[in-house]
């Protein structure tokens, strides 16, 4: 089977407003809302280096300053910890600033999904590349993004995750039609839809936030116009590639059947701080006993 390029760089798109946060997000980007004790985008930048994606670039906008801070270096801060001696602490700060190779470029209107990939292609060029979406946390037991660049790199073109999900729910995210292949865990896409009606959904695989591109998806993009929403679709662009192998080669789907934590929104953002703080070393111990007695008087 060929071998496709090696991929490196990983786009982040981070310039949405968090409207399903406020007023928690009025001064304060939703993607560092804390999980546990890291911000939500921490999670998604070391699930990236964790692939082998080094060079990261993240798509901000206005009032989305926190996330550069957090990833550069705090000489302040850092010198107070080493003068108290908290190397525990020290470690934890440092790490964010060491994670990865960070860009950043403005989306200056809010144009949908799509528009914010096309704001990558100065730094992205003429390679295939990640996206990854915030909202999605992927468990690192489960490495879902190896899995893509691995296929990506096998069969070329681009691939994106899916997810089943019950026929009901198809409606909150893009639908693919599918057809197997050799792989059990891939698939070959023929055609997607964003967020359909359930009776229209072509299937029950859902799109997820994850996807590996190939950069012909830019010219797509710059000739999509505005879809659902009134934004410019990422999905309507897959499409054009699913529909015609011939201009940025298959459209392929890993089929993810992993953990994944929805911070999207405020009730799953809930379940996502239980379900990992439950299951960390340090804290779950005592926080699995309180919950359990807090369930128990609650019932």
């Amino acid at each position: 089977m060929t071998q496709h390029p090696r991929i490196s760089k990983a786009v982040i798109p981070a310039a949405g407003l968090g409207t399903r946060f406020l007023p928690a997000t009025k001064a304060t980007p939703k993607e560092m809302l804390p999980v546990v004790d890291k911000p939500a985008i921490q999670y998604v930048v070391e699930e990236a280096v964790a692939a082998g994606l080094d060079d990261v670039l993240m798509v901000t906008g206005r009032n989305k300053r926190p996330l550069e801070d957090h990833f550069d270096r705090n000489y302040e801060l850092e010198s107070a910890l080493q003068k108290k001696g908290d190397a525990g602490r020290l470690a934890k700060v440092q790490e964010s600033s060491d994670l990865a190779t960070m860009h950043y470029v403005r989306q200056g209107d809010p144009k949908g999904l799509g528009h914010a990939v096309l704001c990558a292609a100065p730094h992205v060029g003429e390679e295939p590349f990640a996206v990854l979406l915030g909202d999605d946390l992927i468990d690192p037991r489960d490495p879902l993004l190896q899995r893509m660049v691995e296929v990506q790199e096998q069969r070329g073109g681009s691939v994106i995750a899916l997810m089943e999900v019950a026929p009901e729910q198809i409606h909150l995210y893009g639908s693919a039609a599918v057809e197997t292949t050799e792989d059990s865990d891939v698939v070959q896409i023929s055609g997607l839809v964003e967020k359909p009606d359930p009776a229209d959904a072509p299937s029950n695989y859902a799109i997820i936030g994850r996807y590996v591109l190939d950069p012909h998806i830019f010219d797509i993009l710059r000739r999509t116009e505005p879809g659902r929403g009134g934004e410019i679709q990422l999905t309507d662009a897959l499409q054009q590639l699913a529909e015609d192998e011939k201009i940025g080669g298959p459209v392929h789907g890993v089929v993810f059947k992993g953990r994944r934590y929805d911070t999207g929104d405020r009730g799953d953002y809930l379940r996502a701080i239980v379900r990992l703080a439950c299951e960390r070393e340090d804290l779950g111990p005592d926080f699995r006993t309180w919950l359990r007695s807090y369930v128990a008087e609650e019932m």
